[in-house]
């Protein structure tokens, strides 16, 4: 199989299981007791709390471990929303965030927030000039994704964070598809909040992580234990935080060297689409762009149809399309970037990751314009075309 489907999970890699594999069955001691086998755990996720902080510029006391990304955006958003209300209760985000941060806004909305959801340009881009315009006396959040996870478009964070901290008001960044891929540091970027997930740079599935300024009043995630000095209760998934730990400091050595061999790839298959497959579209900003990331919408197929077709030849890939999770309706991302449905439903995202190699590329590359015939081969408004 090849698989060019790194925005959506990444293979935890090898030597990130080597250092997990011994907190399952022999340094398995719970981190809250005080005998040596606990002690052992608790200096491990120590250690790790430190590898994020020096991943991200930060102190390893703002460093909290989460179960995944969605839990640590949902955290920071819900946790100064309800610990800051007496200020205010508005919050400003963009219409093309993940749903974690959506979805939670939304759920803010039926508890008495108000939210502005930002229109992008063309390319997936927030206006920092629309986000200075829409702050009121009341906002409280401004909560903007570091990268976009469809189409891989870089969100102005640091004139943003500028902005932010001008008005004093909390920036919150969902980093989860940046982590390794671009250089980060949340000081120079003024950011407050960030939320980071294990299993898109190499890490296992099942553990993140928010960093939280010091300073920063935030309601508690969770109750009943002092784990995470009493801020999100329950018993740390010890192996977890040790792989999360292991793999962003593989990750985010030598990000310059690593972006630049995945992005010759990624440029290599957007140069070959675009000059070789008629009516398609690439999405997302051409230069301010995730090193591996790859989205192109093709008119007059389904992506459904394109993934299932890429999958028989032995290439995993996904679609801008939410077809996949049941789902009729086109990616909202998409959407907001002013593709009509029909041509928003037919997008494919490549992205690249460091296994992936130009031979793959070759090979992706040669099968997909056959099925893109194929599937437009049935398709009656392409029959149309072709006649004109």
């Amino acid at each position: 199989m090849i698989y060019f489907d790194n925005a959506a999970t990444t293979a935890v890699k090898k030597e990130v299981l080597e250092k997990m594999l011994p907190y399952f069955s022999e340094n398995y001691g719970n981190a809250s007791s005080i005998y040596t086998i606990g002690r052992t755990s608790a200096a491990a996720i120590a250690k790790a709390r430190e590898q994020v902080a020096n991943a991200i510029g930060c102190k390893s006391n703002e460093v909290y471990f989460t179960g995944c990304g969605s839990e640590a955006d949902n955290w920071a958003i819900k946790g100064v929303a309800f610990a800051n209300k007496s200020k205010g209760k508005h919050i400003i985000t963009t219409a093309i965030e993940h749903h974690a941060v959506l979805h939670t806004c939304q759920y803010l909305e039926k508890h008495g927030f108000e939210v502005t959801y930002l229109p992008v340009d063309e390319y997936g881009k927030v206006s920092p000039e629309a986000v200075k315009n829409a702050i009121r006396e009341d906002t409280i959040l401004i909560t903007v994704m570091f990268a976009n996870n469809e189409i891989g478009t870089i969100e102005p964070i640091a004139e943003i964070g500028e902005i932010a901290k001008e008005h004093k008001i909390l920036f919150h960044t969902d980093a989860v598809q940046a982590i390794g891929a671009v250089e980060i540091d949340v000081n120079k970027l003024g950011i407050d909040l960030l939320s980071l997930s294990g299993h898109k740079f190499g890490g296992p599935k099942g553990v993140g992580a928010l960093y939280i300024k010091s300073g920063v009043r935030i309601d508690n995630f969770m109750h009943g234990g002092a784990q995470e000095k009493t801020k999100r209760a329950g018993t740390e998934n010890l192996a977890g935080i040790v792989g999360l730990g292991t793999a962003i400091e593989i990750a985010c050595s030598n990000i310059s060297e690593k972006a630049a061999k995945i992005a010759k790839i990624r440029d290599y298959i957007i140069k070959n689409i675009s000059e070789n497959i008629p009516y398609s579209r690439l999405n997302g900003h051409p230069t301010d762009r995730l090193c591996g990331n790859v989205n192109f919408s093709f008119e007059f197929i389904e992506g459904e149809g394109m993934l299932l077709h890429l999958d028989l030849n032995g290439i995993a890939a996904s679609s801008g399309s939410a077809c996949t999770s049941g789902s009729l309706d086109p990616s909202h991302v998409l959407l907001a970037i002013g593709l009509p449905h029909g041509i928003a439903h037919g997008s494919l995202r490549i992205s690249v990751g460091d296994t992936n190699t130009m031979e793959e590329a070759d090979k992706l590359l040669e099968i997909l314009p056959s099925i893109i015939q194929k599937l437009r081969d049935m398709s009656p408004l392409y029959e149309e075309i072709k006649n004109k």
